[in-house]
């Protein structure tokens, strides 16, 4: 049976609701997205199950978007964002060069920071196999049940049997690299990622919010790429799909990407691409109002 997908209204980081359609996925990894062909115009959708809804596809390369065949479906793009990565394959003296004077020096300042505030050092452990990820796991579970990704997104670390023996496997192969930052001898915040082909994914992250003061991600985030840049195992440091300031700010390159749905022409279907329409249309709105330099005054009065 096809699985159902949430397709959510959604302000920020809080979902307001969602409509569940059946949606056959389509994934492209990011070696996908960085191959040849993404510039090209096919892409072969798998067949369409007869319980489906529609497919949804994901991180497909904007060029595509004009050849993409429709097959008589609902066509609507729900997100445009770019795809960023880290290319490990430069080394790490290349990615430090090619970040901004003002993170360097706020990577620097975070660091320090956060060294005087767990006694002078920084407290960053390594769960980089099956054995290690056991004790990486209720440790970091710990933290996610406290962060916003889990709380508003519902994408936190799963704790679910299926999802646990999924990573165990990984990590078993050799495809699993994890992080925890401690303060005071007590995890503050984690960082799992899972190999896909040569990349390594941005697939699990967050910090306790009781050390939002102390940027825990961040330094942990940069502790982790010179992990990675000194272990030379695996080509890029994928930072998945979405956009947002920490991949923008730590990312080497990125490539225009966007969210397809596609659905059956059905009576149900339409009202739901016309609600997801002017949902996205009135949030883009209220965007731009809320950057008229007026409403810009009134926001620094109201919060003197």
């Amino acid at each position: 049976m096809t699985p159902r997908i949430a397709l959510k209204f959604q302000v920020g980081a809080r979902p307001l609701a969602t409509i569940l359609r059946r949606l056959v996925r389509v994934a492209f990894s990011l070696d996908a997205v960085l191959a040849p062909a993404a510039t090209g115009t096919g892409l072969v959708l798998p067949p369409l199950p007869d319980d489906a809804d529609g497919y949804l596809v994901t991180s497909l390369p904007e060029p595509m978007l004009a050849g993409l065949d429709r097959r008589g479906l609902l066509a609507f793009v729900r997100q445009r964002y770019v795809r960023y990565h880290v290319d490990l394959a430069a080394g790490e003296a290349a990615w430090l060069a090619g970040l901004s004077g003002s993170a360097r020096s706020g990577i620097k300042r975070k660091a320090k920071k956060l060294a005087a505030a767990n006694g002078g050092a920084l407290d960053i452990r390594r769960y980089h196999d099956a054995a290690a990820f056991a004790d990486f796991h209720p440790l970091a579970r710990a933290v996610s049940a406290t962060t916003y990704q889990e709380k508003l997104l519902g994408s936190g670390l799963p704790d679910d049997a299926a999802s646990v023996r999924h990573l165990e496997s990984l990590a078993e192969q050799g495809r699993l690299r994890a992080w925890l930052m401690f303060i005071a001898d007590t995890p503050a915040a984690y960082l799992c990622c899972t190999a896909d082909c040569e990349s390594l994914c941005y697939t699990h992250v967050g910090h306790d919010p009781a050390h939002n003061d102390l940027s825990p991600g961040a330094v942990l985030q940069v502790e982790a790429m010179r992990d990675l840049f000194a272990e030379r195992r695996f080509a890029r440091f994928d930072f998945t799909e979405g956009e947002g300031q920490h991949k923008r700010q730590f990312s080497t390159a990125g490539t225009a990407c966007v969210d397809v749905l596609l659905l059956r022409p059905t009576l149900a279907n339409r009202a739901t691409v016309a609600a997801l329409r002017g949902f996205d249309s009135a949030i883009a709105s209220a965007k731009r109002a809320a950057t008229h330099p007026a409403l810009t005054r009134l926001a620094k009065k109201i919060r003197r």
